[in-house]
C-alpha cells in the first residue's frame, strides 16, 4: 500500500491508498509551529499511527510547499520558514528509518489528477493550483516532472502575458518581481483586482463569485477580468508544453463561471489554427496533494 503525507503550514495530513487508489485511512495532526525537528518526528509518528491502523508497511510519499534544490539537496521556497535550508527528505527518511520520495505539492497535486483524476486518460497533464498561492506540476505519462533546476511548473512566478495598459507594471509579488501572475490569479490577488474596482471592497473571492451569481456588475465584471487574464497565461503554456488537458484546482477553481469563458478565450492567445485542450475542475479537491505524495511510488 502507499501512504502519502502532506505538509501544510498548519496541518499534516496523512492518507494510506490500497493497490486500487482505494483510501483505507486518513488523519490529520497540527504542524508544529516553528520547530523544524519537531515536524520531522510529528510526521513519522503519523506515518507509524497509519500503519498501524492498516496492518501494513507502506511506500511513503511526501509533498511540501518548496521544492528540493537539485544542486544541494535543501528545500527551498517553503512558507513553513524554518524548514528551508534543510535535507527535509533525509531527516524523514532518517526518522522512519527507510527511503521516501518527496516533490512539492503542485507537483503531487499534478499527480494525483493525472493517475485518477480529471486528467487520468491524459498523457500530458498540466496542474494548476489556484488559490492563496498560485502553482502548478507537470505530469508526463503518470511521472512527475521536475526539470534540469526542480522547478518545472513555476508558472506563477512568470508575468501576466500580453498586459494591457492598466496592468502595467502590475502588483508587487513577495519573490520581489511585479506582475507575476501569481499576483492576478490567487484568491488573493482577485480580491485585490476587485477591490480597486469598487472603491475599496473588502469582499472575499467567494463573496464575489455570490454577487456575481446575484447580478452585481461589478463583480460581474471581475470575473470577466480574472477568466481572460487566466485564458491568457494558459495560452503560454499551451504555447510551450501543449498538454493533453489542464487542471484547475485550489479555492479558485471552484468559481464555475470561469471555465466556459477561459476555453472560448484560449483561442485569441494560442499559436495555433484551434484550440480543443480540455480545461477542467479537479477530481479530488483539497485531497489531491496528499494522494499525489501517496502516487509518488507509482
Amino acid at each position: 500500500m502507499r501512504l502519502g503525507v502532506d505538509l501544510g503550514g498548519t496541518k499534516i495530513e496523512g492518507l494510506v491508498l490500497d493497490e486500487e487508489g482505494r483510501e483505507r485511512a486518513r488523519r490529520r495532526i497540527a504542524t508544529p509551529k516553528d520547530d523544524a525537528a519537531a515536524i520531522v518526528l510529528a510526521i513519522a509518528g503519523l506515518v507509524r499511527s497509519l500503519e498501524d491502523e492498516v496492518g501494513s508497511a507502506c511506500t511513503v510519499g511526501v509533498g511540501t510547499p518548496g521544492s528540493l534544490s537539485p544542486r544541494t539537496g535543501l528545500l527551498r521556497g517553503s512558507n513553513t520558514t524554518c524548514l528551508n535550508g534543510l535535507p527535509l527528505d533525509r531527516l524523514i527518511a532518517e526518522a522512519l528509518g527507510r527511503e521516501i520520495r518527496m516533490a512539492n505539492d503542485a507537483n503531487c497535486f499534478a499527480l494525483s489528477e493525472a493517475v485518477d483524476g480529471a486528467g487520468q486518460d491524459a498523457r500530458v497533464v498540466f496542474g494548476v493550483i489556484v488559490g492563496t498561492g498560485t502553482g502548478a506540476g507537470v505530469v508526463v505519462d503518470r511521472r512527475v516532472l521536475a526539470g534540469r533546476h526542480g522547478i518545472a511548473g513555476e508558472w506563477g512566478h512568470n508575468p501576466l502575458p500580453w498586459p494591457r495598459e492598466d496592468e502595467l507594471p502590475g502588483p508587487s509579488c513577495y519573490c520581489g518581481k511585479r506582475g507575476c501572475i501569481e499576483t492576478w490569479l490567487s484568491g488573493p490577488g482577485f480580491a485585490r483586482d476587485h477591490a480597486s474596482r469598487t472603491a475599496g471592497s473588502s469582499a472575499s473571492a467567494v463573496e464575489i463569485a455570490a454577487d456575481a451569481d446575484a447580478g452585481d456588475e461589478a463583480a460581474r465584471a471581475s470575473l470577466e477580468r480574472y477568466a481572460d487574464r487566466m485564458a491568457r497565461a494558459l495560452a503560454t503554456v499551451i504555447d510551450v508544453l501543449d498538454p493533453d488537458v489542464i487542471v484547475l484546482g485550489g479555492g479558485m477553481s471552484n468559481l464555475a463561471s470561469i471555465y466556459p469563458v477561459v476555453r472560448a478565450r484560449l483561442s485569441r492567445w494560442v499559436f495555433s489554427d484551434y484550440v480543443d485542450v480540455p480545461v477542467l475542475p479537479a477530481v479530488h479537491g483539497d485531497s489531491g496533494g496528499v494522494r499525489g505524495a501517496a502516487w509518488l511510488f507509482g
